[in-house]
Formats: structure tokens, C-alpha cells, sequence
């Protein structure tokens, strides 16, 4: 399926003057075009004040066609996909998505980073891969709009217009189905557990008589899930999107700020551990964990270019603009959110903070002398966020699903079998957070095969696509980063594995802690 069919026309344009546009470049008429001979009496006509608003009308509409010259008709098929459904988007609606789909449960396990890398290392590596992916999501989004005139609304086209159809959906298809899919499930699974935790602190004792499985909780979690998820497009779920910032800003806040306001555990320590105090194998790859840890705080990137899909775009006013001003304001929230918590959480819990990151921390370390009230609050609103990131996470699912049906059929979906493939993916994913609970355990196995979706592939789309100077400075920065990017991810799936055979997975199948 084509995402865009390029206008066959030619547009009114000025005498010697060629248009040039983000979206489309197009060349001047030539020189052997016949012009049309005026006519004396029409040249007189057109001088007289008579003329005047004539004259007006047509400058109008010689304007009009010169703005739709400029740009492609897109495919009729994407006014029937949920991304591109709607194109009313803005700087808003962008900055509300990027917030949902940027901020997570994975700014909680920062701290284990410092815990391998210590103060100055933590600090330094968290602050370049910040400005790195950055960087790369920049580019993403000047790489939107294409000078053919197209638009790449999905990664996927993106990557199968850099690197050919084969190979664009080898590199890309599993890592952004797996950031989708394996997220929502990832989602379920804390969302349940949460609602869990959230119940029995609500009830206190009386709880522990019918108490609900952790299997039932992951049910009501999925209802709650799948009805939201009947909301039809991308941008219809910017309210979500808002609750869903609003959600992750709180309950990183809260952790940080009661952690830190806390005593401090007794023998918290900053030195590095024993078995890393040794220039060994094993010491090498806790680096690269702590490393892909950091990386993997930064997620996003494979729904950037979907966001910006969802907003109109002109001449004079490109999509990259809101999207950009979005993304720059989200992003400073984010920051305001990921240090402070990575600090913080270092500080308060230094080489004891657990595994499962700071949530984990306050409820093992604080859960008696903090106040009911608080520890259930923040449970309530990390269920809310859960929901929310559900949204925004599953929506490229649902697009590839109603593609399929409407490249078939060549007609929209109708109401009832959307609902019908959302309700699927939700059940697909229920089974999947009941039958592998272990899966988060795979996590930074899985991740470095995505990791190049945030770090390397955008350099390497952006010299495929772009095709600068060779030898430049942004030739060579390119191609610097995206060696570096792939580099990182083969280190951080050696780390992992690293991890699996020294330390060992418990694996049990359906059945969920």
C-alpha cells in the first residue's frame, strides 16, 4: 500500500521563479511551453478599477493553487486508518502524546544505572544520551515530509524508504510491533499488579477474605483497557494523552520527593559494589546493562513520526514546526522528571535500591512510616498512567490491523469490527502477560534489539534519505552516532545474555506473581 499519490497537475506559478517546499520541490515551466496570447481588449479591461475585483480573485486563486501544487494527494486509504484519520492535530496535542508515550515506569529503575556507574559516570551518560536521542528525534521529524512531496506517518514506510522494502521491514517491523505490543503487555501486567497492591491498601484486612488472583486483577485491568481503547483515532485520545502526562509527572514527583524527604535506609552506601570493584567480564557487562537501562528511559521514537501524522501541513505551514515546539516543551517536562528521579533515587537509596527500581524501594523501605493515604494515591495514579499509555502504545497495532482489511477490501472498517480487533489485541495481549510473566525479565534482551529505533536508525535514514555532503560535518555525525547506536545494542543484548546465564530466569509459564 502506497501512503501517497502525487498530484498529476501543474500548478500556476510566477515567471522564472521555481517553488520549493519541505514537502515537494517542484521544477519551473520550461521555456517551450506555448504561452497563450493575450488579448488587447482583455489587457484593457483588466486596467480599469471595474476589473479590480476580478483582479483580486484571480491573485486568490492563483495563490490557492500554487499552495495545493505544492503538496501530494495523500491516499484515500488513510482517511479510514486510525493515525491518520484525523489531521486536526497541533504543538498541544504533540506535546500531550510525547509526555504519555516518553515518560514511564522505566524512569523508576534509574537509579540501578548509578548503582553500576556511580555519581559522575551516571550523570554524564544520562545527560548525553538525552541530548543524543534528542538529536535523533529531530530528525525524525524533518524527515516527515519528504521532498518527493511524501508524508511517512509510520516508522515502518520511513525505514522502507531508506533502506528498500526488504530490508526497511527486517530492521523495523519487530522492533516497533515489540515497542508497541510487548509495552502493552508490560502495561498490563503493572496495571494489574498496581490495581492489586491499590485494592489491598484501600481495604486494609478485610481484603484478605475473597482476596481477587493476580490473573483476575490482569482481567479487570484489560476491560478497563479495551473499553478505552473504542475511542476511534489518534487524535481523539489527546484528552488521554493529557491524563496520562499529568499521571507520570505526579507519581515520579511523589516517589522522588517522599524518598528523598525520608530517613535514609541505615548502611546505604555509594562505593561500588565488590564484585565491580574488579576489571572483569562481568564487571564490563553491568556496565552495558546500566547502560541499556539509561537507553531504554527514552522511549518514544517509534510513535514520533505517527504523532505527527495526525496534523495538517501547507507551504506555509509545515507539520515540523508544532511538532517540533511540542516535542521541545515535552521534553523539558521530561527532564524535570527523569534527573531528579535518577538523582534522588541514588541518594535516598544508594547501592540498596532493589531491583524493581524505586516504586519497589518506597514500598520495601518507607511502606510503614509513610501514611496509607500516599502509598495508595500513588498506586491510583500509576493505574491511571498505565491506562493511558495503553492507548497510545496499542494504536499502531490497531492501524497495521484495519490496514490489512482496508488494503483488502478497499473500504473502511466498520464500527463493530474495529471494536472487534481491538478487543482481540487486548485478549492477545492478556494471554501474553499470563502465559510469559516473565517476560519483563527478557526485557533488556528484547530491548536491544529496538534499541536502534531510538539511537541509530534516524542517522542512518537521514543520510539515506537526505543524502548530504559526503565527508561533511553532518555526514560525519551521521554516520558516527548510527555505528555508535548499533554498537551499543549489540553490547547491550551481550549484557543481557550476560545477565541470563551468570544469574539465572525463573521461568513459569501462566503463572503470574
Amino acid at each position: 500500500m502506497g501512503e501517497v499519490v502525487e498530484v498529476n497537475m501543474s500548478p500556476v506559478t510566477k515567471k522564472g521563479r521555481e517553488a520549493e517546499t519541505p514537502s515537494m520541490t517542484r521544477s519551473p515551466l520550461p521555456d517551450s511551453v506555448p504561452k497563450t496570447p493575450k488579448s488587447p481588449f482583455v489587457s484593457r479591461f483588466m486596467s480599469t478599477p471595474l476589473a479590480s475585483p476580478m483582479k483580486k480573485a484571480i491573485i486568490s486563486m492563483q495563490g490557492y493553487l500554487e499552495e495545493v501544487g505544492h503538496f501530494t494527494k495523500l491516499d484515500p486509504q488513510d482517511a479510514w486508518l486510525p493515525i491518520t484519520e484525523s489531521r486536526n492535530g497541533n504543538a498541544y496535542y504533540s506535546a500531550f502524546h510525547t509526555l504519555c508515550s516518553g515518560i514511564g515506569v522505566q524512569a523508576l529503575v534509574l537509579p540501578l544505572a548509578f548503582k553500576t556507574l556511580g555519581w559522575t559516570w551516571g550523570i554524564i551518560c544520562l545527560s548525553l544520551a538525552f541530548i543524543w536521542q534528542m538529536y535523533t528525534l529531530w530528525l525524525l521529524i524533518q524527515l516527515h515530509e519528504s521532498d518527493s512531496g511524501k508524508r511517512y506517518s509510520r516508522y515502518l514506510r520511513l525505514s522502507m524508504e531508506a533502506f528498500g522494502e526488504k530490508l526497511g521491514k527486517l530492521l523495523a517491523l519487530f522492533p516497533t510491533m515489540y515497542l508497541s505490543g510487548g509495552t502493552c503487555v508490560t502495561l498490563i501486567m503493572i496495571g494489574g499488579g498496581t490495581m492489586k497492591i491499590f485494592y489491598q491498601i484501600l481495604c486494609g484486612e478485610a481484603c484478605k477474605v475473597c482476596p481477587l488472583s493476580t490473573v483476575e486483577w490482569y482481567v479487570v485491568f484489560t476491560c478497563c483497557a479495551v473499553v478505552l481503547a473504542q475511542l476511534p483515532n489518534l487524535n481523539s485520545i489527546a484528552g488521554v494523552s493529557l491524563i496520562g502526562a499529568i499521571t507520570a509527572i505526579s507519581y515520579c514527583t511523589i516517589i522522588w520527593v517522599v524518598s528523598i524527604r525520608k530517613t535514609r535506609p541505615m548502611a546505604v552506601s555509594y562505593d561500588p559494589q565488590p564484585q565491580d570493584t574488579k576489571f572483569n567480564v562481568g564487571r564490563f557487562f553491568n556496565i552495558f546493562n546500566a547502560l541499556g537501562i539509561i537507553a531504554f528511559a527514552f522511549r518514544g521514537h517509534n510513535l514520533v513520526l505517527e504523532i505527527q501524522g495526525t496534523m495538517p501541513s501547507s507551504a506555509k505551514h509545515p507539520s515540523r514546526v508544532p511538532m517540533w515546539k511540542g516535542v521541545e516543551y515535552a521534553y523539558v517536562i521530561i527532564a524535570m522528571c527523569l534527573f531528579p528521579t535518577a538523582i534522588g533515587g541514588y541518594w535516598a537509596y544508594g547501592n540498596l535500591i532493589p531491583d524493581g527500581g524505586m516504586l519497589r524501594a518506597l514500598q520495601k523501605y518507607h511502606g510503614d512510616d509513610t501514611s496509607k493515604f500516599l502509598l495508595g494515591l500513588t498506586s491510583m495514579i500509576v493505574v491511571i498512567n498505565s491506562l493511558s499509555s495503553f492507548q497510545i502504545y496499542a494504536m499502531p497495532v490497531f492501524d497495521n490491523l484495519e490496514a490489512r482489511y482496508t488494503s483488502n477490501r478497499n473500504k473502511p472498517c466498520p464500527w463493530w469490527l474495529r471494536s472487534g480487533f481491538r478487543a482481540f489485541f487486548g485478549c492477545l495481549a492478556f494471554f501474553i502477560a499470563v502465559a510469559l510473566p516473565f517476560l519483563p525479565s527478557l526485557a533488556g534482551l528484547l530491548g536491544g534489539v529496538a534499541l536502534p529505533i531510538t539511537l541509530a536508525y534516524p542517522c542512518f535514514m537521514w543520510i539515506l534519505i537526505k543524502k548530504p555532503q559526503k565527508y561533511s560535518g553532518i555526514w560525519f555525525l551521521n554516520w558516527a552516532l548510527g555505528v555508535m547506536g548499533m554498537v551499543l545494542s549489540v553490547l547491550v543484548l551481550s549484557g543481557a545474555i550476560w545477565g541470563i546465564v551468570t544469574n539465572g530466569i525463573e521461568i513459569h509459564f501462566f503463572k503470574p506473581q
